[in-house]
């Protein structure tokens, strides 16, 4: 009787609602009517309302959408005997569809997001066993031993915590390859690395072959081990020392739990952080992703594994025959099947890991093709909406997270649908200025102002735009590819270890000039249009405005693309660390001042010691985490400044055993809690009206400054600087 009570309630206000968004009004009313939504939503804005307010005010907004929607099916569509203007119009009326669904996903995957899980510590003496797999394709040794020795430190009973060294680049085919190259490479490195793990005492395996990529490389870990639960970090990511203590608790409390996914924190910024300045200032892309949508997936129970920074239940691995290998995201994958088999995962929202992100453009579109393919596979392969034994909300977030990678295309639809009126005087959108202001602009403002209402200080105005439209151009192809040949796309590595020697045009940049120019040349057809014909001079304003926010992002694109020279490939971390510096036979007081994974910045107190020579080498004593006595890490100067008694040397790590990448680990990873503090300091809301502005000042800039590189031809001897490559 209840549920048939709800069910009657629910059709009522469906019923309702339905009469409301198609109860025909004229355009004034209309008008006023979406002024009345924009002026509420944004007094409860600025109020900081939460709760029920913020459903209703996000309620409101949809209202406006649904009405949009109703116009745009009902109103604006061009004859179908006119082809040459409905086929284009119905194409962009098809993108704006694929949006509105998109937002519809959005709002009930994170309108509520559940708050940020506890700390759920295990039970003393009830430690589960943990195998640690550090899955590794052609990694650097320096790399690889950062991350093994941060997760052999991690705090947690030594007999119940094993790390193994999982190494793709060694396999017996490799070492066997016809190719003398690859052959005596793989045998060097297979060497090298057994002694490396030797050290760490750490576990190496290898393979016979090279099959099923990262998916049957951890597969195989799972053959040799025994562990209850089972830990994975790509070869970059280092754990700090609690990561276990706050996950595996978990596991007690559901035996029907196969997943703790944490986030993903990175050192360094991507390549539009890096290329706009933003990274110490704004939220990076993948925060909006860990910090509200996985939250949002886990409130539903579909929080899905990420490919690290997890842990993971062997037994339910072993029911469903291991991680997945069928797409090139086994992350995911693996996850919609343990989901569909009746296992529920858990999202913990704290950064616990430390890694490294891609640093050039051209190896951020290669990773991010990767995981747009993926997905188009899992779509093909796996088809979440009809996915047997998946509850509906895990249909619906698992549709929300692979239908997103089909964006290229109504991206590309917006950024040329102005272009068929401006040059070809095409009808694609049969509506008067007024109704566009009544209808249109309304639509925008409340989808920006609901974006803003569910991703907050976590996306800043027009960024998501950007971030689109940059990888657009060039996943195209890579998702038509996907979809056309599913099975033909292949496990790709992605570079992460890698530097811009010097500023320079990206390798792939070419089609954004050419686009931009495109644009460029719209925008004076406009101004030519308005003059020669003003009896059309609304329609045209209105679709000569469109084309200006294109030109816009096109604008500031150009800075995307244009690689500013950098050395590192990290960002330096701040620490307030005692230490001691060793130079000779004395030792002066001293503090670490900040850390990166190469190198220190040292405050040494001391009136007598002068200035070190450049590549002196001298020590640093200082005492670890967990530990009671103080240990000795050797390094060398690479520069120094003298202020009064306070001498500042930047030093560089010289690790000689095993125990001196323990120590650059403890100092860089172990803290945890220096990761959320930097979030916590670039996590602010400019608001929509002032983000707005921010964002066009940037485009301004860095539009001038992507022309400056294109007619100054810096990218013809820059050439990024690769030192590993991480599978991830």
């Amino acid at each position: 009787m209840r549920k048939a009570s709800i069910v009657l309630f629910w059709g009522i206000a469906s019923l309702c609602v339905i009469a409301l968004v198609t109860l025909p009004i004229n355009l004034q009313t209309q008008l006023i009517a979406s002024i009345a939504v924009v002026t509420f939503m944004a007094a409860l804005k600025i109020l900081r309302a939460e709760g029920t307010w913020r459903l209703t005010a996000l309620a409101f907004g949809t209202a406006i959408v649904m009405r949009y929607v109703y116009w745009r099916t009902t109103s604006t569509l061009p004859p179908v005997n006119q082809l040459e203007n409905f086929i284009p119009a119905f194409l962009l009326y098809l993108a704006e569809m694929y949006s509105v669904m998109m937002l519809a996903l959005s709002l009930f995957v994170v309108a509520m997001p559940l708050p940020s899980r506890p700390s759920r510590a295990a039970t003393k003496g009830q430690y589960p066993s943990v195998d640690v797999y550090v899955p590794t394709y052609n990694e650097d040794s320096h790399l690889l031993a950062n991350t093994l020795a941060a997760a052999k430190a991690m705090d947690y009973p030594a007999d119940k915590l094993t790390v193994w060294l999982l190494d793709d680049g060694g396999t017996l085919q490799k070492r066997n390859s016809a190719n003398l190259l690859e052959s005596q490479m793989a045998k060097s490195r297979h060497e090298e690395l057994q002694v490396l793990c030797a050290d760490l005492d750490v576990r190496y395996l290898t393979r016979e072959r090279n099959e099923h990529a990262k998916a049957g490389n951890l597969n195989n870990g799972m053959q040799h081990s025994q562990g209850e639960l089972i830990a994975v970090f790509d070869a970059d990511h280092a754990p700090a020392r609690d990561f276990l203590l706050e996950t595996v608790g978990y596991f007690e409390d559901d035996p029907r739990l196969f997943l703790v996914q944490t986030p993903h924190f990175f050192l360094n910024p991507d390549p539009v952080e890096r290329n706009l300045r933003t990274f110490e200032k704004m939220p990076s892309e993948n925060e909006m992703f860990y910090g509200i949508i996985q939250r949002g997936l886990d409130k539903w129970n579909a929080s899905f594994f990420c490919g690290s920074a997890a842990v993971l239940r062997r037994q339910a691995l072993d029911q469903t025959g291991g991680f997945s290998g069928v797409s090139i995201t086994e992350d995911c994958e693996t996850a919609i099947d343990l989901h569909a088999s009746g296992w529920n995962s858990v999202y913990v929202d704290r950064p616990l890991i430390a890694g490294l992100q891609p640093a050039t453009f051209a190896s951020f579109i290669g990773q991010r093709s990767r995981w747009a393919q993926g997905m188009m596979q899992i779509l093909r392969f796996k088809f979440p909406p009809l996915k047997r034994g998946l509850s509906i909300p895990q249909r619906l977030c698992y549709m929300s997270s692979t239908l997103f990678w089909l964006f290229p295309f109504p991206r590309t639809i917006f950024l040329f649908a102005p272009l068929c009126y401006l040059f070809f005087d095409l009808e694609i959108f049969t509506a008067s200025g007024g109704e566009f202001l009544g209808y249109t602009l309304a639509y925008m403002l409340v989808n920006l102002m609901m974006q803003n209402y569910l991703y907050g200080s976590f996306r800043w105005p027009w960024i998501s735009e950007l971030y689109e439209y940059v990888q657009t151009v060039h996943l195209l192809p890579a998702v038509v590819s996907a979809i056309v040949n599913p099975r033909k796309p292949s496990f790709k590595v992605t570079a992460k270890d890698e530097s811009v020697l010097v500023s320079r045009l990206s390798e792939i940049s070419r089609p954004f000039f050419i686009i931009f120019g495109i644009l460029l040349l719209a925008l004076l057809v406009t101004i030519y249009r308005v003059y020669t014909e003003p009896y059309k001079a609304d329609v045209t304003l209105v679709v000569g405005g469109w084309n200006l926010l294109n030109l816009l992002l096109a604008g500031c694109a150009l800075g995307v693309v244009s690689e500013r020279g950098e050395l590192s490939a990290t960002r330096r971390v701040k620490v307030t660390r005692q230490c001691e510096f060793g130079l000779g036979e004395h030792w002066y007081p001293a503090t670490i001042d900040d850390v990166s994974v190469y190198g220190a910045r040292i405050n040494v107190y001391a009136k007598t010691i002068g200035s070190p020579a450049v590549d002196t080498r001298g020590l640093i004593r200082f005492t670890p985490h967990g530990r009671e006595t103080a240990e000795i890490l050797p390094v060398a100067v690479r520069n120094t400044q003298v202020d009064g008694d306070i001498v500042t040397m930047g030093c560089q790590y010289l690790p000689e055993a095993a125990r001196d990448h323990s120590l650059v680990a403890d100092l860089i990873f172990a803290n945890s809690q220096q990761w959320t503090e930097f979030q916590l300091s670039r996590r602010g809301n400019p608001g929509l009206f002032r983000g707005t502005l921010w964002f066009f000042g940037l485009a301004f800039y860095q539009t001038s400054r992507g022309l400056a590189y294109f007619f100054s031809n810096r990218g013809a001897s820059g050439k990024p600087r690769v030192s590993a490559g991480v599978r991830k």
